[in-house]
């Protein structure tokens, strides 16, 4: 069963066109089935492309799945029409006292900031606590996991001499948890970054597990001993061409970057990218919905137990 999309939704017409199985609402109603309720924090600039790369991982599985779209309203969006956030979103003063089976925060351009500096941190704070005790498990994407890790465990993350910029292989180092079922020893990520989270950080706080990490770009994949949040300090969401738009986009601004490394055939950008972190993100997506969420989520969603962190 696919995950339920608004006919309006501009995502739409592209998961369509990609053969994605998607439901509208009087569909899902005929089905005598209670969908996972998922909530996803869009805090990328690009709301649209973001939202159709997770809903394309999210739709790739045999669960139902009912998305609701969450923007800061602290802070004012400037590369999505107003119009949009008004049809598709809802703050999350509109969502606080509800529950849902799976959350999922995006990264956002802001690395580079304290994360007390951010305009809509005390907003995403708050949503961060409510998050313990109102969904059962959260999954946290590159800045988002970074944010969530200072506010729950209050580990850093650490001013990288240059960005972090291309596919990079990453290695298990677990192989018997549910999170990485299925994955190969070896497998690649995308990663667009200026800061990082490390291993010593990680490993010196019993609450937490590393999963998987790279030689070159570092801590990937953890998760909290109680299987209930998931940190991803990569991409793997991103489009064929993501990366190939931020090169551009920088070079357009005089900034200072790189090719993205292991990403263009033979480093020539007027190649097309290879692409070889399809397989690895719908197979993480797919196992936190089935295992994190799906198999362990009550199906009457009230006042759930406290997870872990310190909040």
């Amino acid at each position: 069963m696919p995950v339920k999309v608004p006919s309006s939704l501009p995502a739409r017409g592209v998961l369509e066109a990609e053969n994605v199985f998607l439901m509208d609402e009087q569909r899902a109603l005929q089905q005598d089935i209670r969908p996972l309720r998922i909530a996803l924090l869009n805090l990328m600039p690009t709301k649209v492309a973001t939202e159709t790369q997770l809903l394309r991982l999210l739709g790739n599985t045999p669960l139902q799945v009912e998305v609701t779209l969450l923007h800061t309203a602290s802070h004012e969006a400037k590369n999505t029409p107003t119009e949009h956030l008004l049809e598709h979103y809802v703050s999350f003063a509109e969502v606080r006292d509800q529950t849902f089976d799976g959350l999922i925060v995006t990264g956002a351009p802001v690395e580079q900031l304290p994360f007390e500096a951010v305009d809509y941190w005390p907003e995403l704070a708050e949503l961060l606590d409510w998050a313990r005790t109102n969904v059962f498990s959260s999954l946290f994407i590159c800045w988002g996991a970074q944010a969530a890790l200072h506010r729950y465990y209050g580990i850093p993350k650490h001013p990288l001499a240059e960005k972090l910029f291309g596919v990079f292989p990453h290695r298990l180092e677990v192989r018997n948890e549910r999170i990485v079922q299925g994955f190969d020893d070896v497998f690649f990520a995308p990663h667009s970054r200026h800061t990082e989270t490390r291993r010593e950080d990680i490993l010196a706080e019993p609450r937490l597990e590393l999963l998987a990490e790279s030689d070159e770009a570092g801590v990937y994949l953890l998760q909290s001993t109680d299987h209930r949040q998931v940190f991803v300090t990569g991409h793997s969401e991103y489009d064929p061409g993501t990366l190939q738009g931020e090169y551009a986009r920088d070079l357009g601004k005089g900034l200072p970057i790189g090719l993205p490394r292991n990403y263009f055939p033979e480093d020539d950008p007027t190649q097309a990218p290879l692409v070889r972190w399809r397989s690895h993100a719908n197979l993480l997506f797919a196992n936190w919905l089935n295992y994190f969420v799906y198999q362990e989520t009550p199906y009457e969603l009230g006042r759930l137990p406290e997870k872990g962190g310190r909040g």
